[in-house]
């Protein structure tokens, strides 16, 4: 069978604009250090302050030390900064939205006590089923106090009413755990670790008093609540809850080599 030249040639032309795309899409995915812009600049500050808590600080400003930054660079738009948290023996723990869908195009880095390291992605779920992302750094890029730590997971869920703490790396946030009852019922099952407000995904929850990590925060939920309006009893949006993806389904999707 003969093939005719003109269909070589747009074999040929196709095949060039392939090689071509693949090229200019390589080059568009961001593998190095982000731009050293001011937020870059805060941003590692605040990581290389919290290796290091004084003293007389709030004691819920210890829990910074493993509060971290991902970010992750979709090719043709602008970097985006995310929250995660370290584990231990260079491990981080944060919603797997926050690596994005397609990880292999995005090239995680996290920002983690003043460094700015690339991140290999050992384990991504999705936002449907699991919301977590397991990425690992070099562990030894980091500093010795921070190599030497490990973070717990706690061992039992927090009752309602019970004080916990959400962590980025610029602030910490006292909250408290809140009953699946105060948000629609059809959700109740699936979103049953709740914190009284919305959080930034990624960010992690702290067991204030056991200092353990209960979950990773994942999203919000719109909550209800009862009101009196003109002598009935109505139920209203009352603001949102955070769901955080606790630290039972953490243990689960860490692989079994590499528990805390």
């Amino acid at each position: 069978m003969r093939i005719r030249k003109s269909t070589i040639a747009a074999i040929l032309t196709a095949l060039a604009f392939a090689v071509c795309g693949a090229v200019i899409l390589t080059a568009m995915v961001s593998t190095g250090p982000l731009p050293r812009t001011k937020s870059y600049e805060q941003r590692l500050t605040w990581t290389a302050a919290n290796v290091t808590v004084p003293a007389d600080a709030n004691p819920d400003d210890a829990f910074k030390v493993y509060a971290v930054n991902v970010v992750h660079t979709t090719p043709f738009r602008e970097p985006f900064v995310g929250y995660g948290i370290y584990l231990g023996a260079g491990m981080i723990i944060t919603a797997a939205h926050v690596v994005g869908s397609w990880p292999a195009l995005t090239n995680p880095r996290v920002l983690i006590a003043g460094a700015d390291l690339p991140a290999t992605v050992i384990k991504h779920g999705s936002v449907d089923q699991v919301d977590l992302a397991l990425l690992a750094v070099d562990e030894f890029q980091l500093p010795m106090s921070l190599r030497l730590r490990r973070n717990p997971l706690c061992a039992r869920p927090a009752s309602p009413g019970t004080r916990v703490v959400d962590v980025t790396p610029e602030r910490v946030t006292s909250l408290q755990i809140i009953s699946p009852n105060q948000i629609a019922q059809p959700l109740r099952p699936k979103y049953d670790t709740l914190v009284d407000d919305e959080q930034i995904s990624g960010s992690g929850i702290f067991h204030a008093d056991k200092k353990c990590l209960l979950g990773i925060i994942s999203k919000k939920i719109e909550k209800y609540a009862y009101r009196n309006v003109k002598g009935r009893p109505t139920v209203v949006p009352s603001g949102f809850a955070g769901y955080f993806v606790p630290a039972a389904k953490i243990g689960e999707f860490i692989p079994p080599n590499l528990k805390f």
